[in-house]
């Protein structure tokens, strides 16, 4: 038996021996936060009417860390927290630079908006069924996947966000529902599965799974299958973030949940497969992503044609949304493509206008069903009539989205637009420019139909037939072309969106604080977003440059120097 040893040990070479600052812990509180108040509401899941009261104040509580989160990363660079105090790239890292910050806090802020919009939306079967705290799951899996410094973490993350996202998609076990849930749950399990893959991949080639050292040691391992990694990346992130050609998974599952569930998938899903695609590679395999920067920007040009020409197709409005979304993935997969700076800087721009105008399309086409009382462009109409200034919202709304001035998503179309240019890529500022001309022509139908003209007759349901397969996708049909809408047909809409089936038919009209404070803060912030665009597009730009040149992120990590 070996003699203990009296040699002294030194721990500073193992562990991080000084103290984490309160600031620090900021990093890890919006994760940790959400899955706290997911238990908590699990304890008390049979007392529904206590939700709302913990759920909002804990999205308030997220939003104000992620803002504190943010100025603490604008003011001193990058933060990394190591769990369990191993030094990295052995301990589990929390690292978070300006590119993390910015999309953390417009995801908290669309979470508070859903949130406090479910309120009225998620009826008592959705609140039992656990609506609340699945949004709290959703929530820590978001933030977790944008803050984490460890490529394996951003896939555990995935898969919290994924196992929440099937929840909410199921809520109120319709046909519909399930159908698009099979869809989705399939689709996703196959990138969730590539993404797998490539991490274990990554694993034995480098021997870690630290983003900071991966980035370190991409630029000095000669012969690696980096290309072989790079497209399995590419191929799962980009089935993450509903490119084309494996996009036709969204458009099948985003209208078949209640409508803050869309609101919520449309603002915050796709741009984590962004994110992550971003992160890996323009930071850890920037070389890779410039020799597949060719197949990116094809695969960005057929995704915004092909997505805009979707929307003109649709009928359902909320299939005009679903494409909408897929039109913005591919204006931030060409940011993507052409890795500039200024590239980058739109695609960043992009991604944070599309969170919270997509969020805030869904909830418009919601409340926009129920007051016209049809979810059909051909069967609604007369919103203009009855709800004035609901209308010149949703125009406003219409304009940000397809980026016509002095709304937010012109900004970053000027910046993709120019950077594609710059490169000699016309072909890619043409496709851009053109699917914004199709935006345009798709949403100003909608304004045409379901706004302008006038209200069309919406006989009612027969009795039953609202829990008949299928009932959700299959609006009144319009059989008498002089009336005017009924109040008890645009109820029953409201039902099928998410709404109480036992509310009167009289408060079909009647919006409440919950329906319309959210709605028209975010429409607020996207006009406030496009008229003053300086500390957005600067704070965008430097998140690029962050990413190009990831020193300050590795030295977060690596304070004294990189492991040996």
């Amino acid at each position: 038996m070996a003699a203990p040893s009296s040699i002294p040990v030194d721990l500073s070479a193992a562990f991080v021996m000084a103290p984490s600052t309160l600031g620090d812990w900021l990093v890890i509180l919006p994760p940790a936060l959400m899955i706290c108040a997911g238990a908590v509401l699990m304890t008390v899941r049979h007392r529904i009417h206590l939700h709302g009261w913990i759920a909002i104040p804990a999205l308030v509580l997220l939003l104000l860390v992620d803002f504190a989160l943010l100025v603490k990363v604008v003011a001193g660079g990058p933060v990394t927290m190591t769990m369990g105090r191993w030094l990295p790239p052995f301990g589990i890292a929390f690292t978070v630079d300006l590119f993390g910050a910015l999309m953390c806090f417009a995801a908290g802020l669309v979470a508070l908006a859903a949130g406090i919009g479910a309120l009225k939306d998620i009826n008592a079967s959705g609140r039992r069924y656990g609506f609340f705290p699945f949004l709290m799951l959703l929530m820590a899996g978001v933030s977790g996947a944008f803050l984490t410094g460890d490529i394996f973490n951003l896939y555990v993350w995935f898969e919290v966000l994924l196992i929440s996202s099937f929840g909410l998609l199921v809520l109120g076990s319709e046909r519909e529902q399930i159908d698009g849930a099979l869809k989705y749950a399939i689709l996703n399990l196959i990138g969730t599965t590539l993404f797998l893959i490539a991490v274990g991949y990554l694993y034995g080639v480098f021997g870690t799974l630290n983003m900071a050292d991966i980035a370190l040691r991409a630029r000095e391992i000669e012969g690696a299958p980096l290309m072989t990694l790079s497209a399995l990346f590419v191929l799962a992130f980009a089935m993450k973030a509903a490119s084309f050609p494996v996009n036709f998974w969204l458009p099948a599952s985003y209208h078949t949940p209640r409508i803050t569930v869309s609101a919520l998938f449309g603002g915050l899903l796709t741009k984590v497969g962004i994110y992550a695609l971003m992160r890996v590679m323009v930071m850890l395999f920037p070389l890779q992503r410039e020799e597949l920067s060719l197949l990116i920007g094809v695969l960005a040009a057929l995704t915004l044609i092909i997505a805009a020409l979707g929307m003109l197709a649709q009928d359902d409005i909320r299939r005009v949304a679903g494409y909408a979304v897929i039109v913005g993935i591919g204006n931030m997969l060409a940011g993507i493509a052409v890795g500039t700076v200024a590239g980058l800087t739109g695609a960043l721009l992009y991604a944070l206008h599309s969170i919270l105008a997509m969020t805030a399309l869904y909830l418009v086409f919601g409340r926009a069903a129920a007051i016209s009382g049809s979810v059909s462009l051909t069967k609604g109409g007369g919103i203009y009539r009855l709800a004035p200034g609901f209308a010149f919202a949703s125009l406003a709304l219409f304009l940000a989205v397809s980026g016509l001035p002095p709304f937010s998503g012109l900004w970053p179309k000027i910046m993709l637009v120019k950077a594609s240019l710059d490169i000699g890529a016309w072909w890619l500022a043409a496709a851009i420019l053109l699917s914004g001309f199709l935006t345009t022509i798709a949403l100003a139908r909608v304004f045409l139909f379901a706004y302008w003209r006038p209200a069309q007759a919406l006989p009612l349901a027969q009795p039953g037939a609202m829990t008949q397969p299928g009932a959700m996708t299959q609006p009144a049909a319009m059989t008498q072309p002089e009336a005017v809408a009924q109040p008890e047909a645009r109820a029953q809409v409201r039902s099928q969106l998410g709404g109480d089936a036992a509310a009167a038919p009289a408060a079909a009209l009647r919006s409440t604080p919950a329906e319309t404070w959210p709605l028209f803060a975010l429409i607020a912030i996207i006009t406030v977003f496009g008229l003053f665009p300086e500390l957005p597009l600067s704070l965008s730009q430097s998140a690029a440059e962050g990413l190009v040149n990831p020193a300050a992120y590795i030295q977060s990590v690596f304070p004294q120097g990189p492991a040996p």
